[in-house]
């Protein structure tokens, strides 16, 4: 088979190693549309847009570390070396996946500064055209292929909620995908919207530079950890005023900046509508297992789902995908997979769960990686990563402000132990 990987990130190298890895004999090509590889773990100054009028991929900031520890975050057959620290900072991130990449010799089939423009199916002999500008020729060229992998990411395109009024408030606002150096809050009072992992993170860093920092969210349960004193927990911001935020307890607050921790929108805007694949309240269907184009089986988009052991899931991902493509297992009928796909969102709503949140696993993903392993009759995820991200994350919300010195090893396949 011919096949295109687009993106090589974290997920596009994982589709890279197995597509070369000598089993299906496959020939590969990855456009990747900046100029090194790491997607989101490459950390860029700049904002807004690149030399080549394109918006900037990374929403990485200076001194991210990461929320997870390197025991859960390597790949199955090429673990993070060991090292005094569990959590690691996104250079060590990214230097491990250069020494991914060059371990499998996978930097000849990567086209650096090719961006993808469309991708489409070719009517009626199940192929794929892709039409790729190399940016520095400025030259477009279309190729034929006989299956896509998207590895685009899902960190990149800003979800920002609609506020009353925001458009008169006359102080700055910001996307945490602008945000890399806590500076730029110096004695302001900021009020961060969104208390998931990145507005927990960033509250507590902007902390030490603004005057004031209100976290406003509408988590049920209270968040454990004692943030400083500058650092207090609000509602939900229902109003922006010229020079305030009007909280649903209808409080009001002088504020300087509107920071936007609310998250990213899926993405794919390369994809022809002809590739069947939407995104609708932020859920990409019709999909077969989070995964598999329902419409053309050929198109895998990788690495949608979150809370998950990221480049864990990615290999097993491709390995699931290939073993379909070269016919060891075959696809269900259209109407099984749609029904599976539907019984899936059915069962969410039952949890409580919105369409936007159908890709996040969190607890559940062991059952989503046992699931892809025993339909594909790959090897499957050791259960101990399960356990300890899960672990990982409990240990996040109860104490956000220690967490990271955290030290774990992993003992087998179900155990771990805190050192």
């Amino acid at each position: 088979m011919k096949i295109a990987v687009i993106g090589a990130g974290a997920a596009g190298l994982a589709a890279l190693r197995h597509c070369v890895s000598g089993t299906y004999g496959d020939q590969v090509v990855c456009y990747e549309k900046t100029d090194q590889i790491g997607g989101t773990w490459v950390y860029r100054e700049e904002t807004g847009s690149d030399r080549y009028g394109l918006p900037i991929h990374t929403s990485m900031y200076k001194s991210l570390r990461t929320n997870l520890p390197k025991e859960v975050m390597g790949y199955p057959d090429f673990p993070i070396p060991e090292g005094p620290e569990s959590y690691l900072s996104r250079t060590e991130i990214l230097d491990f996946l250069n020494a991914y990449c060059d371990h499998f010799a996978l930097r000849p089939y990567i086209r650096l500064l090719h961006n993808v423009e469309l991708v489409k199916p070719v009517a009626g002999n199940r192929k794929w055209s892709v039409k790729v500008r190399d940016l520095q020729g400025d030259v477009v060229v279309i190729e034929p292929f006989d299956a896509v992998m998207v590895c685009n990411g899902h960190y990149f395109e800003p979800r920002t909620p609609s506020i009353p009024s925001q458009d008169i408030f006359t102080g700055k606002q910001i996307h945490s995908h602008d945000y890399r150096v806590p500076e730029v809050f110096d004695g302001k009072n900021v009020v961060v919207l969104g208390a998931g992992p990145s507005g927990m993170d960033l509250a507590l860093e902007i902390s030490k530079n603004a005057n004031r920092v209100i976290l406003s969210h509408h988590l049920t349960e209270t968040i454990a950890t004692v943030f400083p004193e500058n650092v207090v927990q609000k509602a939900d911001v229902v109003e922006l005023k010229e020079r305030e935020a009007v909280f649903a307890d209808e409080t009001k607050e002088r504020v300087d900046v509107v920071f936007y921790c609310t998250g990213y929108k899926y993405n794919f805007p390369f994809l022809a509508e002809s590739c069947g694949v939407r995104v609708d309240s932020n859920m990409v269907t019709p999909l077969w297992k989070h995964l598999v184009s329902i419409e053309n089986p050929t198109l895998a988009l990788i690495g949608l789902p979150y809370y998950v052991c990221a480049f864990s899931m990615f290999d097993l991902q491709v390995r699931f995908v290939l073993r379909h493509w070269h016919g060891e297992r075959q696809f269900p009928a259209r109407a099984d997979m749609l029904r599976s796909e539907a019984e899936e969102v059915a069962k969410r709503a039952e949890r409580g769960l919105q369409k936007r949140h159908f890709h996040m696993m969190g607890p559940e993903q062991g059952h989503y990686y046992d699931d892809l392993a025993n339909v594909a009759g790959v090897t499957p995820l050791p259960p101990v990563l399960t356990k300890l991200h899960n672990n990982s994350s409990m240990r996040f919300q109860d104490d956000l402000v220690h967490y990271r010195q955290d030290r774990y090893r992993i003992l087998d396949d179900y155990n771990f132990v805190e050192l």
